[in-house]
């Protein structure tokens, strides 16, 4: 998928199984290296920190490439990584024009804000930052947005309005965000746009990422049947989630539990600490607009984790029954909290904080999964595909 994972894949292999690599493996490598190779993602991703670079990866694979151009491009990266003063060769003219860049005064640097010679040079914004080697300002972001990535975008709208952004430029921000196309091919799940939407200060986002979470939820799986789902609220669950801090563990249990409602054909969602109530559904109601009223209508009761009474409480015949937690379970007579759901019913536990001890055995239909990330979505229908031997291929 990205032009690091080739060296990322070889460097497995090599550190598993050694340097013998078997003719399928070299093969797949060498394939995606063609694929993936080209100016900017060399001046992204071979950096010299890597275990093994641009320059491994085409030494050990023989990628054969696929046109001139990245012949020579396949020829200058095996120079980097032998340190070899051969001339740039003039098909590459994004990387020459990054060296011109980077020749340039530090002093001068600031006064380039020029989008077309900056998208020319390869420059992402983290290149922009560092070569400029002073803080973002308005005029760094409004020269580098036009060429920015979807998750990029996501990640710094903070920024923007700490920057000062102007209004037309944001507004372009915005429709991007917002594009059902755009969200659509970055694959981007509910739980980012949450995160970006608690950083960004300014309510000028609030209705594009409202818009974007929306778009999103067709990434999330449409479960059948009734399914029964357990957010945790107890005191414990304030911990963060996230290394900014942007997130809690209940905010990010939250949001995964109100999507899959969303897109469920009839859920139970169901808010239990030392008590237990479900969480009336709106008609129409947005995600966003749910995770808003969950947080402000009370529904966070910061007390102790019954888990074991809330099942109890609440299994009524649903088909499957998920938990997002921190497994700090309150123990009563049982020592499985699954106990009142019936064996062939399958029970998905997430724990979102790696608490030591489980809440119950891992057997049969009960599914403990340590860490809560959006590829977890995808973790229910396919333990479900597989044990009715429906294979995804």
């Amino acid at each position: 998928q990205r032009a690091d994972e080739p060296g990322e894949a070889l460097a497995y292999w090599l550190g598993r199984h050694g340097r013998s690599l078997p003719k399928p493996v070299k093969r797949g490598i060498a394939d995606a290296a063609v694929r993936l190779y080209h100016e900017r993602s060399l001046l992204k991703y071979d950096s010299e920190g890597s275990a093994v670079r641009f320059g491994d990866v085409i030494d050990l694979t023989h990628p054969t490439a696929k046109d001139e151009r990245q012949g020579d491009l396949f020829r200058h990266a095996l120079d980097r990584r032998h340190r070899r003063d051969n001339p740039l060769p003039a098909s590459l003219t994004v990387l020459a024009a990054r060296a011109e860049l980077m020749a340039m005064p530090v002093e001068r640097r600031t006064e380039v804000t020029d989008p077309a010679v900056l998208g020319a040079a390869g420059m992402t914004w983290e290149a922009l930052a560092g070569w400029r080697q002073s803080a973002m300002d308005a005029a760094a972001w409004e020269a580098i947005i036009p060429t920015m990535g979807y998750l990029a975008l996501l990640r710094n709208l903070r920024n923007f309005d700490q920057a000062g952004v102007g209004d037309a430029v944001a507004e372009t921000v915005a429709a991007r965000l917002s594009d059902p196309g755009e969200v659509a091919r970055s694959r981007v799940l509910p739980m980012r746009f949450l995160s970006a939407y608690n950083a960004a200060p300014s309510l000028r986002w609030a209705y594009p990422l409202e818009q974007a979470l929306q778009h999103a939820l067709a990434n999330v799986p449409a479960l059948d049947g009734r399914t029964l789902i357990l957010i945790d609220t107890s005191g414990s669950m304030t911990s963060p989630f996230s290394k900014d801090g942007s997130l809690r563990c209940w905010d990010a249990a939250t949001v995964f539990g109100l999507a899959l409602a969303a897109r469920a054909q009839d859920a139970t969602v169901v808010s239990f600490s030392d008590h237990s109530q479900v969480f009336p559904a709106v008609a129409g109601e947005s995600v966003l607009s749910a995770v808003r009223r969950f947080k402000d209508g009370g529904w966070f009761y910061g007390c102790g984790t019954e888990t074991e009474k809330a099942v109890r409480r609440h299994y009524d015949r649903h088909d499957r029954v998920v938990i997002l937690t921190d497994e700090q379970a309150h123990w009563h007579r049982w020592a499985d909290v699954t106990t009142a759901v019936p064996a062939p019913v399958p029970v998905y536990t997430w724990n979102l904080a790696g608490y030591r001890v489980g809440h119950a055995p891992t057997y049969g239909n009960r599914q403990t999964f340590g860490g809560l990330s959006d590829a977890a979505f995808a973790m229910i229908p396919l333990v479900e595909a597989g044990s009715r031997e429906q294979w995804p291929f």
